[in-house]
């Protein structure tokens, strides 16, 4: 798992995302933190198309003031990947609210390459916060098989559990070939944050207040996204919760203490039905550390106090 960083020392990260509604809040809630700098950001496919993820994340860093570079990554999975319904953050992985979400400045350098690129300029100072399906992270480890030892750490939201719960890894289901390349890579320190723990951080209505009163650009486009959240997950579940899925994952890579409990060894990537899953398992392969319980009231409060003081720099 991610060790503490010394007092007063910043985490740089760099941020691959599918940029829905969870990974906004989790990009406002890195950018708002002192002990985070947000190095770089590429857009993957998952929660919505690629090029409406890189739009998010374009809209994200204006209301954040975030100057970091953006990549463009994968617009479709590895071959073979089932395909997934998109329709738990909206057709444009917002919420469908009519944002004006310009596109990001074009650039040559795919995400692949960035990641590659970063890791081999500075080897053991920056830590990968991967958000959204695996694929550009497979294609990183294509270029350079060693890539993810050069990261200071890798935090993955991903997996369910070790236990035999048949809970949604939807990262894992958009592109398991990818997931299962970059799990049994060589890596330095991995943390996987999976839905068994992250389904169980849940942002109270009552947190929605406390955005809207704060008035910052960015806080007023939190509890606009995160209602939207809510409302499509009473449409599609019967159950109106706010899972902060992505956010918990950069609360873990900031503040490992925030894990309560964690399992430690290889990981496999199973079929489950027509899902896939990655969860604990004998065999051989690298260590990585599955969280399975964390302290979600200290988050919650934590990632609200947080976004309400968020605003552009």
């Amino acid at each position: 798992m991610s060790t503490p960083a010394p007092a007063g020392a910043v985490r740089r990260v760099v941020v691959d995302t599918d940029m829905g509604i969870d990974d906004a809040c989790a990009l406002l809630y890195l950018a708002g933190r002192p002990d985070a700098e947000v190095a770089a950001v590429t857009s993957v496919a998952g929660n919505c198309p690629e090029e409406q993820a890189a739009r998010n994340i374009a809209h994200v860093a204006g209301l954040a003031g975030l100057e970091a570079p953006v990549a463009r990554g994968a617009a479709e999975p590895l071959p073979g990947a089932p395909p997934v319904p998109r329709d738990s953050h909206g057709a444009d992985g917002l919420g469908d609210l009519g944002l004006d979400r310009p596109p990001p400045p074009a650039t040559d350098e795919t995400a692949a390459a960035l990641l590659v690129r970063l890791a081999r300029e500075r080897p053991g100072e920056l830590d990968l916060l991967a958000l959204g399906p695996l694929t550009n992270l497979a294609l990183a480890l294509r270029a350079d098989p060693a890539v993810f030892t050069k990261y200071r750490s890798v935090v993955v939201v991903g997996g369910s559990g070790p236990g035999g719960e048949r809970l949604s890894d939807t990262n894992v289901t958009c592109d398991p070939e990818a997931a299962r390349a970059v799990l049994s890579a060589p890596h330095g320190e991995l943390t996987m944050v999976g839905v068994n723990v992250t389904a169980t951080t849940l942002l109270p209505d009552t947190a929605l207040d406390v955005l809207r009163a704060a008035g910052t650009p960015g806080a007023r486009f939190a509890a606009a996204v995160l209602a939207a959240y809510r409302d499509i997950k009473r449409r599609r579940l019967g159950r109106p919760v706010i899972p902060l899925h992505d956010p918990l994952a950069a609360g873990v890579l900031l503040d490992p203490g925030l894990v309560t409990e964690a399992v430690t060894g290889p990981v496999a990537v199973v079929r489950d039905g027509t899902s896939w899953r990655a969860r604990p398992a004998a065999g051989p392969g690298p260590d990585a550390r599955v969280v399975t319980a964390v302290d979600a009231a200290r988050f919650v409060a934590r990632f609200t106090a947080t976004l309400a003081r968020t605003s552009a720099r």
